[in-house]
């Protein structure tokens, strides 16, 4: 049986706020909460389809949202705030935002909107044309779930000719005093990158640690009966739902990864294993970027672990710099350049997205295991999704705007400020080095040396052409020869395009025609 649902206090006779609240904003000191009056102010918050079926959103993506925003609602409700929420099977739901907020807006006449500022370009539209529609003023307050402003990014960004992470991350350190000896970085160097390649060897991880789950409550198992239902044919499935979904659990799940997994997860963060999804990670993206838990506290607590001796500086750096490193770069770049980024194609990359991607049902080893765990859990690792997914995509040239969609639909994790610049940018080398200095492009050895998919794979990663080649092995050179006068000109290509060169013109022709019947298979 559903769990009871506190009632909301009675709202106001005259609103002064209506404060939205979105289904990535689910923290009671958000920006939009400050100030909060409980005599003349009301929360909003609406489950829409529209935000399950722009994209083809998979079970486990809409499940956490709806889950975590019904618990967040009741959280609201149990400290005496008035509030407006539509539920997705409530009679009349409209079906988008912008319609169920004009419907609020006639209802309650408030004399201004307040928001966080969104995590989706999209949405800040939509409810800026609302507003505008009802000549309400909309008052958009920063997110102060990043240590950085998008107005700071940009201001950073003015004057570069380039803009990379490391410079960025080293900004932030110093600004805010993380893994820092005065005015130097801990241990001598900004950047432990080069310790935390290691794999697992034959043997294989041995004795990790299980992942903080939380068996669905009544709330969750409510949701998860209306997502089989209401979204049958989307992709994936939802029978081992166990993702936190309060804060209470986000913070449950932060501590077992501190004390249990980070001391290895710089050691291990590149590493893979067949059936293993999990390994030293810290599964903590969903929590993070659905505001469960806030980045800030995320980065004290592994700064602690290392300065009380629990976790080693490169796996705590190679951690914080995730967070303080990517997560801020990937959202400044995303406001910088949005809306015309998702246009972005610098390689031309027009191949349709494999139909498997949906259903992971091809004889390649690592993406079997990759996208089978990402259909069953709403999860894959970093370089599960940039080396294996992705790096087969750009290898393909599958249309960036396509595997956009996929990466958005089937990761719980996944909105688009985040999302949009790891695909295009980091993933595809498609807005041509705005974001990452080279395309991301290895061989099927890459694989074979950071997993042991190969050792149950009918592929060779050390073949290129001939029945048994790796098809990453195959598009890799493909990949070099169909791109070799743009790539000529990125000196980091440099090693790569000397190997190119030693392939002779019988070679290199043998390679083209192997790859395009690999082309021609998948479509």
């Amino acid at each position: 049986m559903p769990e009871p649902v506190a009632s909301s206090p009675a709202f106001p006779t005259k609103v002064r706020h209506l404060v939205l609240v979105l289904g990535d904003q689910l923290d009671v000191q958000s920006s939009a909460l400050e100030g909060f009056d409980v005599s003349q102010d009301v929360v909003w918050m609406a489950e829409v389809a529209e935000e399950s079926t722009h994209v083809w959103s998979a079970k486990q993506r809409i499940a956490v949202f709806l889950s975590s925003m019904r618990h967040f609602a009741q959280a609201l409700r149990e400290r005496g705030l008035a509030l407006s929420y539509t539920r997705l099977d409530d009679p009349g739901n409209l079906g988008t935002l912008s319609l169920e907020l004009s419907k609020a807006l006639r209802q309650l006449q408030p004399s201004a909107l307040v928001l966080s500022a969104p995590g989706d370009w999209r949405v800040l539209q939509s409810l800026r044309a609302v507003a505008q529609a009802y000549s309400v003023p909309l008052e958009l307050r920063d997110d102060t779930h990043f240590f950085s402003t998008v107005r700071e990014f940009s201001a950073y960004a003015r004057d570069r000719k380039q803009l990379r992470l490391e410079y960025w991350y080293r900004e932030l350190r110093r600004k805010h005093g993380i893994l820092m000896d005065g005015k130097n970085p801990v241990g001598g160097q900004w950047n432990f990158d080069a310790d935390n390649r290691a794999s697992f060897g034959k043997t294989g991880p041995q004795n990790v640690p299980p992942p903080s789950r939380f068996a669905p409550d009544g709330i969750t198992q409510e949701v998860l009966a209306l997502v089989s239902t209401r979204f049958a044919s989307h992709p994936g499935s939802i029978q081992s739902f166990d993702w936190p979904v309060t804060r209470a659990q986000a913070l449950q799940a932060l501590q077992a990864f501190i004390d249990q997994r980070l001391p290895l997860f710089g050691q291990y963060e590149d590493a893979m294993w067949s059936g293993q999804a999990w390994l030293y990670h810290s599964h903590l993206s969903c929590a993070l970027n659905l505001k469960l838990l806030n980045p800030r506290e995320v980065v004290e607590a592994a700064q602690a672990a290392y300065r009380a001796g629990q976790a080693p500086l490169a796996a705590v750096e190679g951690f914080i710099r995730q967070i303080l490193g990517w997560r801020e770069y990937v959202r400044g770049i995303y406001w910088l350049h949005m809306p015309q980024y998702l246009e972005r194609n610098a390689l031309n990359a027009q191949a349709p997205l494999p139909a498997w991607y949906w259903t992971g049902h091809t004889d390649m080893a690592c993406l079997k295991d990759a996208i089978v765990q990402t259909l069953e859990h709403g999860y894959a690792h970093h370089i599960q999704r940039l080396m294996v997914t992705g790096l087969y995509a750009l290898l393909l040239g599958v249309k960036l705007q396509a595997l956009h969609t996929w990466y958005l639909s089937v990761y719980v994790d996944a909105v688009e400020w985040v999302e949009l610049p790891n695909t295009l940018g980091m993933s595809q080398f498609g807005d041509a080095g705005l974001m990452a200095s080279k395309p991301y492009v290895a061989s099927g050895k890459y694989i074979q040396r950071m997993s042991n998919h190969c050792a149950s794979c009918q592929y060779d990663p050390a073949q290129s052409t001939g029945p048994s080649a790796c098809p990453y092995t195959t598009m890799y050179w493909d990949f070099l020869i169909r791109h070799e006068p743009l790539l000529a000109a990125n000196p980091r290509m440099a090693m790569q395009l000397k190997n190119l060169a030693r392939l002779d013109t019988d070679a290199r022709q043998a390679i083209a025609t192997q790859a395009a019947a690999h082309r021609d298979a998948q479509i």
